[in-house]
């Protein structure tokens, strides 16, 4: 693992993450997270794993999933993400918002096979860490503050991923299928794939990934971020890069969209905003944005399509 750090430094960092991996104080997790940014992909490796330690001693949770996180997902070393993967894992519980992303990294053909396996691993640990937590919790409707049932619980989760007694469950399961099928009705424009969208926009973007190749899931049901399920336009699993079009004008729409930009930015998430005006110039933003996440297109012999 090569470092662009000086050799005295490297030597330094390495040294500091292996002793403070063979500790037992939990404190040492800020000065670990500093060194999970270091350009040494081997300091990011130790970094990691003594987190995954420090599990046992009573480290925050909270604190070391979120550290932990950027690496295990979008670390450029396979070895220095797989060794993040295995600390999440010991986190159980804590690590539930990522297992939409452990699901995706498991199946993505780009990253090394031993990466695949232990997102698949730990994906399979932390579900059954959520499970065992929610057998023994007690748990209230967020709408009406009743204690609900392990039943009411275990079907609201898997539906909206909160908890609501079966009255409250009814009444927002009505007015969620409202909106879908709103939603769905909107969806009148077809893709050259045969997706349908709902905007010319929304279908330039979709003509775009699929004549460059690139997999992507449009208007995915359930994307977690912060506890909140969102609809992201465009997500691309190969590359976890979140795609979104902001088409509309209106004030209630800037609302969620402002809303929605600070749940991708709370969660680290790598995100491209294309508006209305961005059109025309499209292939030209696209191919720049996907290769600052280190994400190159080659260039076509015919005209993008934001050239048309």
């Amino acid at each position: 693992m090569k470092s662009n750090l000086d050799r005295q430094l490297h030597h330094q960092a390495v040294q500091r993450a292996l002793y403070l991996g063979r500790g037992t104080d939990p404190a040492a997790l800020g000065e670990l997270t500093r060194l999970l940014k270091i350009s040494s992909a081997e300091v990011r490796r130790l970094a990691a794993s003594a987190i995954g330690k420090l599990a046992s001693f009573g480290a925050d949770a909270n604190s070391a999933v979120q550290a932990l996180a950027p690496v295990a997902f979008r670390d450029p070393h396979p070895q220095a993400q797989q060794y993040a993967l295995k600390a999440l894992k010991v986190y159980g519980a804590a690590a539930r918002e990522h297992l939409h992303d452990l699901d995706d990294l498991a199946v993505n053909q780009r990253a090394k096979d031993y990466v695949r396996r232990t997102a698949h691993s730990a994906a399979e640990a932390i579900r059954d860490a959520v499970r065992l937590e929610q057998a023994s919790a007690r748990h209230k409707c967020v709408r009406c503050g009743c204690e609900t049932s392990a039943k009411e619980h275990a079907r609201s989760q898997q539906a909206f991923q909160r908890t609501f007694c079966d009255s409250c469950f009814d009444e927002v399961f009505l007015d969620r299928r409202n909106f879908d099928t709103k939603v769905e009705l909107n969806k009148s424009i077809t893709a050259k794939d045969g997706t349908l969208v709902q905007s010319d926009g929304e279908r330039l973007i979709a003509d775009w990934l699929a004549a460059h190749g690139i997999a992507y899931r449009y208007d995915e049901r359930f994307r977690i971020l912060s506890g909140h399920a969102v609809r992201p336009d465009f997500y691309l699993p190969e590359l976890d890069i979140y795609i979104e079009y902001w088409g509309m004008d209106t004030a209630d729409y800037k609302i969620g969209m402002l809303k929605k930009q600070q749940l991708y930015q709370q969660e680290g998430k790598r995100v491209i905003s294309l508006h209305r005006p961005d059109k025309p110039r499209f292939d030209a933003i696209l191919r720049a944005k996907l290769a600052l996440f280190g994400h190159q297109v080659p260039s076509p012999g015919a005209p993008g399509v934001g050239e048309r």
